[in-house]
């Protein structure tokens, strides 16, 4: 738990320390060189040291150093060792010299064993070290004309020897700080603060290529020009203060530019699509970069490069610009070169109005523009054909045609060229009017107008005017239906084209047509006779032809009129009929009338048959009457009158007096009452048969037959009917009776009596008698 530690070391000591050691009332330290024979060194220490210096001891050398702790009897306690070298000889300075203003540069001779040297330079409280590893060193970060004590010590492993015996070495003055310019492209001004301690300056100036001689200046003031240079050219500017002595400082390095001279020759090429000029010059030597200046008024343009040509961009039309290029390096900038002028392309003629002045001629005006020498007017059509004018005039003409949408451009000239494309406008030239105009009668109140379509339309307006109004129709189809017209009258058709853009065209003329005449009116049907009808109508037309149809299912009949009514002849009976009219004229055919109905009456048997059936009924049939519904059969004598009223087309009739002589009448009646009177051949009952027939046997095969004749005019026939035979027996005229003879017995006979017609069938209908 003893030890020992180094505390200081020189060249010819080495401190110590160590801890306080229980019990001990001393402390011995031995200190012998390793390397040197004989030379060894002992000190004693009291309980209360725990600090000691060994001295004398040879510089540079390593000694075992024995530390002991020893009681109050003598004994040692502990005890401990260690190596230690001691530091290298104290150094001498031959010399300490200052060359800068912030250092001092000092000699010595080389002390053995040292490694390194410790240099201090102390000036006042204050002061600076530096560690070198052999001579000469340098101590920097001095102050400039300071005078300084200069030390030395040499190192080594071991530790540093004591300080050297001092020097004293002042430092040089303070380089001055050069402001530098060039305030022409000849010439460079150059400036300083004044320096501490110095007496005057040297200021020195030579091309920094080595080119010329050098110019040298002293003064004792803090500026100077140097005039006469080169421009643009690359100096090299030395400058240092001296003091009282003469002895020179810090010196200052700067290199300058001179500032260039104006660029020559320059030349504007001017771009006028793109609106921008490209400047060029001949190069000037030294400069780094050109800037190029474009003003017009209060407005300017820049444009800066290191080559020989530059872009402005971005010029208006119709301006004057006045260019200049200025030559810059790092000393400064060239005067401007005298200014080029340079005159942009005018610009966009505005204010551009179109118009035609009259169909088919257009005018195309605008505002004169500034630098604008002369202008064209193109005008392109939608068809791809275009025109051009050249004028000094600030209006152009050009031939139009309809329904074209034409794109128009102005463009203003001079030297420079051509103004920037402006406004293209449109303009819309009225439609064309539409030609081959059709109208076409539909109705009375309707036309149908057709037209060629034509360019530029985009919809139509068709007008009729006439009577006391006008319809209108539009439509973009070329067709038109004009309806609600008034009948037999003659309107004025315009068709008008029409544009979204310019509107319609006015100007187109008009068609005079005529509608179809107007519907007549049946007022009345009267009938002539069965097969005759008069039709009667109302007239409104100017002039018209009429024609009247019945139409029916048996066929159809016409009457033609110019007047109010015609005649419809040789009608079959028994038919029903639509009767209507329609007016015909030069301009077309009206609508039908309302049709009315006409019924003619039902036709007359063809055929009549009568049949007696007994002595006073009549069977009366005849065949169908067209048209007819129920028939009136009747027959008519003096003695009185049969009738009958029947759906059938037969019909029996009672009450029939025998041997009278009939009228033969029928009256075919239609559904709706129309009677048609029938008239035939008269019609005679058959004879009466006799009365009071009586049988009287003759013998076994004979019979006389009795009867009471009902006219003494009539002559009567008997027959006599049985399974055996028929026998007949006919008396001579006025007798009443009549005999049968050689007839079989044993049979049963039926006798009939009945008189005589001259044609026809025998009557049957008489009296049958039983005979046996």
């Amino acid at each position: 738990g003893f030890s020992i530690s180094i505390y200081d070391v020189t060249s010819r000591s080495i401190c110590l320390r160590w801890p306080k050691f229980s019990g001990a009332s001393s402390y011995r330290v031995t200190a012998t060189a390793v390397n040197t024979v004989g030379h060894s060194l002992l000190a004693h220490f009291s309980d209360v040291t725990l600090k000691g210096t060994l001295t004398s001891l040879i510089p540079n050398t390593i000694y075992a150093i024995q530390a002991e702790a020893i009681d109050k009897n003598g004994l040692i306690l502990a005890e401990t060792q260690i190596m230690q070298s001691t530091a290298p000889d104290i150094a001498v300075i031959e010399q300490a010299y200052s060359k800068l203003s912030n250092s001092i540069t000092v000699e010595w001779r080389a002390v053995p064993g040292a490694t390194s040297y410790l240099l201090t330079a102390q000036d006042g409280d204050s002061f600076i070290e530096t560690v070198v590893t052999n001579s000469p060193g340098t101590v920097t970060g001095l102050k400039p004309a300071t005078l300084y004590r200069i030390t030395i010590r040499s190192i080594n492993s071991g530790g540093k020897s004591q300080p050297s015996p001092f020097r004293k070495a002042k430092t040089v003055l303070a380089a001055p700080i050069l402001s530098v310019s060039s305030p022409s492209c000849d010439s460079i001004a150059v400036s300083w603060k004044a320096v501490y301690m110095a007496a005057g300056f040297s200021v020195s100036l030579m091309r920094s290529d080595g080119l010329g001689r050098m110019l040298k200046e002293n003064t004792t003031n803090t500026s100077l020009i140097f005039t006469n240079l080169d421009p643009g050219t690359l100096y090299t500017i030395k400058a240092y203060a001296w003091n009282v002595n003469g002895i020179p400082g810090d010196d200052f390095t700067y290199n300058q530019r001179t500032s260039p001279k104006a660029p020559a020759d320059v030349q504007v090429a001017f771009n006028s699509g793109a609106l921008r000029a490209i400047v060029s010059w001949m190069p000037t030597e030294g400069a780094l970069t050109y800037s190029v200046t474009a003003s017009s008024g209060l407005l300017k343009l820049k444009c800066n490069t290191s080559s020989a040509s530059c872009m402005v961009p971005s010029l208006q039309c119709g301006s004057e610009y006045y260019v200049s290029v200025t030559a810059y390096n790092d000393a400064g900038s060239s005067k401007p070169t005298d200014a080029v002028s340079l005159k942009t392309i005018p610009c966009a003629p505005v204010n551009i109005s179109i118009g035609e002045d009259e169909p088919g001629h257009l005018l195309v005006s605008w505002s004169s523009v500034s630098f604008g020498h002369y202008y064209v007017v193109f005008v392109k059509s939608d068809d791809g054909l275009e025109v051009h004018c050249n004028t000094s005039h600030t209006q152009c003409h050009f031939q139009s045609d309809c329904g074209f949408t034409y794109f128009i451009s102005v463009f203003a000239y001079n030297k420079a060229g051509q103004s920037p494309l402006g406004e293209v406008f449109n303009y819309t030239t009225a439609p064309c009017c539409p030609g081959d105009i059709r109208a076409a009668v539909v109705s009375g109140d309707t036309l149908r107008v057709t037209w060629a379509p034509v360019r530029g339309a985009e919809m139509y307006a068709t007008r009729a005017r006439g009577g006391s109004g006008e319809v209108l129709c539009n439509h973009t189809a070329a067709a038109c239906t004009l309806s609600a017209l008034r009948c037999d009258t003659r309107y004025d058709i315009t068709v008008y084209s029409f544009s979204e853009a310019r509107g319609s065209n006015t100007s187109c003329a008009s068609k005079s047509v005529a509608t179809a005449p107007c519907s007549p009116e049946i007022k009345n049907i009267s009938k002539e006779t069965l097969s005759v009808i008069s039709v009667h109508w109302q007239s409104n037309n100017k002039e018209a032809t009429y024609i009247v149809t019945a139409r029916g299912e048996a066929g159809l009949w016409h009457c033609t009129s110019s007047g109010n009514s015609c005649t419809l002849s040789n009608l079959p009976c028994g038919s029903a009929f639509s009767v209507s009219a329609i007016a015909r004229s030069p301009a077309g055919q009206s609508l039908p009338s309302y049709s009315v109905p006409l019924e003619t009456a039902p036709c007359c048997p063809n055929e009549l048959i009568l049949t007696q059936v007994t002595q006073s009924v009549t069977n009366i049939s005849w065949s169908v009457g067209m048209g007819a519904q129920t028939y009136v059969t009747a027959l008519e004598s003096p003695k009185g009158q049969a009738k009958c009223h029947t759906l059938q087309n037969y019909c029996l009739l009672g009450c029939i007096t025998c041997g009278t002589n009939y009228t033969v009448s029928l009256k075919a009646i239609s559904e709706t009452g129309l009677t048609s009177s029938c008239t035939y051949q008269g019609y005679s009952s058959s004879a009466c048969c006799p009365s009071g027939v009586k049988l009287y046997r003759l013998g076994n095969n004979g019979i006389r037959v009795y009867w009471r004749a009902s006219d003494e005019k009539i002559n009567y026939n008997t027959n006599l009917h049985g399974s055996k035979g028929n026998f007949t027996c006919t008396p001579s005229s006025g007798l009443s009776h009549c005999d049968i003879t050689e007839i079989p017995c044993g049979d049963v006979y039926t006798v009939v009596v009945s008189p005589v017609t001259d044609k026809g069938p025998k009557l049957t209908f008489c009296p049958k008698k039983i005979y046996s």
